[in-house]
């Protein structure tokens, strides 16, 4: 019986990852440095999962091992990103994903736990779900990067999603964006439905069940890029209960 919906954020829920670049580049300029990741160079970056790592990589590879001074200073580059980022999101900048919206209201309704499986740190997460949800959070369970012992493409988060949901990996759907993103899923025994985003259009969807532009919307339907096919271009919780029943029975 399917039970969960498990979701990533960034690039899955909302396309996030272009402002947490503007919050990067905004905290550089405010901390007096003359560093700036373009859109390319951020598309690269993203191969390394998490934010603080991300940045870490950023540093080793450009201007060398850091001393303590250099990293105090990426922890506070790291933090006014987080405030940059968040007052980014509560003034609008940012809206969900086709379809998002519309299938947690559904599995809401039709008793499904949801949950959360991030690399991004909570502070992210909870900007996101108020402003977007602002009767309050749908998720029954919220697990990101910095309470997982390894970040993706290692399954730590999604296994503690899993654990703190109380369910099977058999008896919930992963939704991610990214090939490590759907590593991580996969070797958590969850099957993966990935939705192409803005900074993961080169990456291999492989190993997902189900590949797509995104969830769809009425009137205007997903594009279908791999694997399974959803009746009218919508991944809906019927259709979604119907795939499980048919795999598992």
């Amino acid at each position: 019986m399917l039970k969960a919906l498990i979701f990533d954020v960034d690039g899955t829920l909302a396309e996030t990852e272009d402002l947490h670049r503007q919050g990067f580049n905004r905290a550089f300029a405010e901390m007096g440095l003359n560093w700036h990741w373009s859109p390319e160079l951020y598309a690269d970056l993203l191969t390394v999962m998490g934010g603080k790592e991300r940045l870490a990589h950023y540093v080793r590879t450009e201007h060398g091992e850091p001393d303590a001074e250099r990293r105090a200073q990426m922890g506070e580059i790291h933090d006014r990103k987080t405030r940059i980022y968040g007052d980014l999101v509560t003034q609008g900048a940012l809206e969900l994903r086709p379809g998002i919206a519309r299938l947690i209201a559904e599995a809401r309704s039709s008793g499904l736990r949801l949950a959360v499986a991030s690399t991004t740190s909570r502070p992210n997460v909870d900007t996101l779900i108020a402003v977007n949800f602002p009767d309050g959070s749908p998720f029954d369970v919220i697990a990101c990067g910095d309470e997982a012992e390894r970040k993706k493409p290692h399954p730590d988060v999604f296994l503690l999603a899993l654990a703190r949901l109380g369910v099977s990996p058999s008896e919930a759907v992963a939704f991610e964006d990214s090939a490590a993103g759907i590593r991580s899923a996969l070797d958590a025994g969850l099957p993966v439905i990935a939705t192409r985003s803005r900074y993961t259009g080169g990456q291999s969807l492989d190993g997902a069940f189900s590949a797509l532009s995104d969830l769809g919307e009425p009137g205007a339907p997903h594009g279908h890029l791999a694997g399974l096919t959803w009746p009218g271009g919508l991944v809906t919780v019927a259709a979604l209960t119907a795939w499980h029943d048919r795999m598992t029975g």
